[in-house]
């Protein structure tokens, strides 16, 4: 009887899958604990080392601590509820009445969004500034008035105010139009059967329904101007105040004190972990399904003769963060000086020679600026991809952990980052401060939380059997990841990158605590010219990055089946 033939044995393949996502949980921990766990500890020492609370008694003892956060409650306030006052009518505008051109309308929404604020700031400055604005020229011009007399002055807490709800307004624009967008028809016409008027169904079903979604997009104004750094700086301080981010800041400035610049963080740390709390109560509190398959599409209501006054309001609104601020820029790019009227007659691209061959600093800033984006952009879609598939997949003990902390970044604002990784840093055994690698462990730490919830949903829609079939025929979990389920997801994972890319280099917070000489990045440039008063090079900086900018929000938009969101972080 013959024996049975021996099958070839497969050789024993290594599974570095457990090593690998340890090392990314580790890797984790490193970007969000130790830059935290040192402002802690700061933020209890005094300048020997020694335990103390004096700090936390001199932010509420001293003036020079206690103003600037009641200027920073004013201002988030007041912003909050200049956005919504704004928003929630444009918002149901656009979303739910028949008016004309609203995918321009979005689109131009989105260039609002994607401007960094401090760049628009720069850009009121050139508009209306008490003696030099374009604005109050113009005024003076036609009205004869002398020339202390003006239309606007920006540099008061109300023109602050002003420039920040213009750039914040973006974000609760969108959370009520999708808000508007998602509420089927089915609802309101069912009101409507039963008899119920226009005005009623609006009061019993609409509002309610729309409501959280209005409430979340306050709190997310209320944060976003309370953590902002570059307005505030750039247009507080000529004024004579500072905001808590712009104290912050100071107190980098020589000679730095960095047990109070740690205090002083802590409780924008807090209050922003609170806020984002209460912005997830409020949208979990409410909701609605439709029974019975997909509800109708809304039904968009005439406006008849109201529509061009609605329309009129809508532009009106977009001249504010868009039309006069980009025109400003582009007028002072190509104006000998940046707030006179430029005309055929004395257009000149000195500013623009200027700025990329004879500034010194540019080719530097922007060298920099590209080797960080590149660099931040795939590190931090490696790091979101594979956190992403770990919790999307409960692949590992400890997922939910991973998850929170790799959303718990959105929670740090970015001054106080750049504190914490400054006094993390800057000694033994991980000395970074003076090079690139500091900016970089910024840039991904701030961005991974938007990276690895577009990636996570993304995971969702790949069904787990794809890989359970791979690893049945011997393929590890990396392999499964990185044969099967990556090249599934190859347009959210393109969009992530592009999308890290536009942030870092739109970024001022953290950076502006972290650049030395020799690692100044753009947004840095463009800060370090406000001082020297050198606004066409400004303008000429701003506009590149805007076109940039544009250019890949625009590649991204184009990328068939993207349907993601841009998610930008203010500034």
């Amino acid at each position: 009887m013959a024996l049975p033939m021996p099958s070839p044995t497969r050789p024993r393949r290594i599974d570095l899958s457990w090593p690998v996502l340890v090392g990314f949980t580790a890797i984790l921990c490193v970007l969000i604990v130790l830059p935290l766990s040192w402002l802690v500890y700061y933020s209890l020492v005094d300048g020997d080392g020694a335990f103390t609370l004096a700090n936390f008694k001199k932010l509420v003892a001293d003036p020079v601590f206690v103003e600037p956060f009641i200027t920073t409650l004013i201002i988030a306030t007041s912003s909050s509820l200049a956005c919504c006052a704004v928003a929630a009518p444009m918002g149901w505008l656009v979303a739910r009445t028949d008016l004309a051109f609203t995918r321009a309308i979005r689109a131009l929404v989105t260039a609002s969004f994607v401007t960094p604020p401090f760049l628009g700031a720069v850009a009121w400055e050139l508009l209306a500034a008490p003696n030099s604005g374009l604005i109050n020229q113009a005024f003076r011009a036609l009205t004869g008035a002398p020339q202390e007399v003006y239309l606007f002055n920006i540099y008061t807490l109300t023109g602050l105010i002003f420039v920040i709800s213009c750039y914040t307004f973006p974000y609760v624009f969108v959370l009520i139009a999708n808000a508007l967008d998602r509420i089927p028809a089915d609802l309101e016409d069912a009101s409507a059967i039963l008899g119920a008027r226009a005005r009623v169904t609006a009061r019993r079903i609409t509002i309610p329904l729309v409501m959280p979604a209005l409430l979340a997009g306050a709190l997310v104004a209320f944060l976003q101007a309370m953590t902002l750094f570059g307005s505030p700086a750039i247009l507080a301080l000529p004024a004579g105040f500072h905001t808590m981010t712009t104290r912050i800041w100071s107190l980098f400035q020589y000679p730095p004190k960095p047990e109070l610049a740690a205090a002083a963080s802590l409780p924008l740390l807090l209050l922003t972990i609170m806020l984002l709390r209460a912005q997830q109560v409020v949208l979990g509190r409410k909701g609605y399904s439709v029974v019975g398959g997909k509800g109708a599409d809304p039904r968009l209501i005439r406006l008849g003769w109201m529509a061009v006054p609605a329309l009129a309001f809508v532009f009106a609104v977009l001249m504010l963060p868009v039309f006069l601020p980009y025109f400003a820029l582009f007028n002072a790019a190509l104006a000998p000086i940046a707030t006179t009227l430029v005309t055929p007659a004395n257009a000149t691209l000195h500013n623009i020679y200027f700025t990329f061959f004879e500034l010194s600093a540019t080719q530097l800033a922007l060298k920099n600026t590209v080797i960080l984006g590149v660099l931040a952009a795939s590190i931090g879609t490696v790091l979101a991809l594979v956190i992403g598939y770990l919790t999307a997949r409960k692949a590992i003990a400890g997922h939910r952990a991973l998850g929170f902390l790799a959303t718990a970044p959105i929670a740090i604002p970015g001054i106080v980052l750049g504190v914490g990784l400054f006094l993390a840093y800057t000694r033994p055994p991980f000395v970074l401060y003076g090079t690139l690698w500091i900016l970089l462990i910024a840039y991904v730490t701030i961005e991974l939380p938007a990276a690895y919830q577009q990636l996570q949903s993304a995971f969702r829609t790949v069904h787990p059997d794809l890989e359970d079939a791979s690893r049945v025929l011997g393929a590890t979990r990396l392999q499964a990841l990185r044969h099967i389920t990556a090249p599934l997801l190859r347009t959210s994972v393109l969009a992530t990158w592009c999308f890290i890319f536009v942030s870092v280099i739109r970024e001022l917070s953290a950076a502006v605590i972290l650049f030395t000489s020799e690692t100044k990045v753009v947004s840095v440039l463009i800060f370090d010219l406000k001082e020297s008063g050198d606004l066409g090079a400004i303008s000429v900086l701003g506009l590149s990055m805007l076109i940039l900018t544009f250019a890949v929000v625009i590649l991204v938009n184009r990328i068939p089946g993207f349907g993601g969101g841009l998610r930008l972080r203010n500034n």
